[in-house]
């Protein structure tokens, strides 16, 4: 049975869609079978991420509703072997129901060893739907005090899983020395572990304008980051990255 892993945060801006684009394209890299689902309702831009744009057409709303099948939904990656997309709805559909997408992930569970949502920001009905049948939550947040705020808002909501873990995003060192802090600060403000740190890089967005998942233009900065969370995620031990 697939493990279902909401990446998630208490506020936007914290670069979340690109973590699960990124750590998702990785562990297809990796070998493992990935099905990557946008919750992110009206605001989608996983497939942006993943450069599946004109490939997405039928989404998650459209298998709950029993529209369509999963298999006929969910969109392969063209250049990485196990990666699939299943997009989010333009508009918030009212029938949508946490049951519902409980049923989804069950099925999804069977045919994909990993299942990584990607949830919009804030705690309201986005959050709790996105949330609602997740094994194991990464909490995204950036460095600045009102995001681990945030990340601590958020790590409350989702206190009935055994599994959630911080990711610290678009780290810039200069600015850790100015303000003189660290990320064990960082960690004992959010009252999570570690998973993994990933470095402010401009390949982000250069890759995801050119349509292509990150961990193909190589193994450096954020994309070596994200490839370390994927190996740590199935439990490999890999020390966390020193940002200089």
């Amino acid at each position: 049975m697939g493990s279902v892993i909401v990446v998630t945060s208490g506020k936007g801006g914290t670069g979340k869609t690109s973590i699960t684009g990124g750590v998702s394209s990785c562990l297809a890299r990796l070998g493992k079978s990935v099905l990557c689902i946008d919750m992110d309702i009206g605001l989608r831009n996983l497939d942006i991420s993943l450069g599946l744009s004109d490939r997405a057409l039928m989404d998650f709303s459209d298998v709950v509703l029993g529209r369509c099948s999963l298999e006929k939904a969910a969109v392969s990656h063209p250049d990485l072997p196990g990666l699939s997309l299943l997009t989010a709805p333009m508009s918030f559909t009212p029938q949508l129901t946490q049951w519902q997408v409980q049923e989804l992930l069950d099925e999804a569970r069977k045919r994909y060893d990993y299942i990584m949502i990607d949830s919009p920001a804030g705690l309201g009905q986005g959050f709790h739907l996105a949330t609602c049948g997740a094994d194991r939550a990464l909490v995204v947040s950036t460095n600045d005090a009102s995001s681990l705020r945030d990340a601590q808002r958020t790590v409350a909501e989702l206190d009935r899983l055994d599994q959630i873990h911080l990711v610290m995003n678009r780290i810039q060192p200069k600015l850790l020395r100015q303000l003189r802090t660290t990320i064990d600060d960082a960690m004992d403000a959010a009252g999570l572990p570690l998973i993994g740190v990933v470095p402010e890089d401009p390949r982000v967005i250069l890759s995801a304008n050119q349509g292509r998942p990150l961990i193909l233009g190589g193994r450096q900065g954020a994309a070596n980051a994200c490839l370390n969370i994927a190996k740590r995620i199935q439990g490999l031990r890999v020390p966390i990255m020193r940002i200089r």
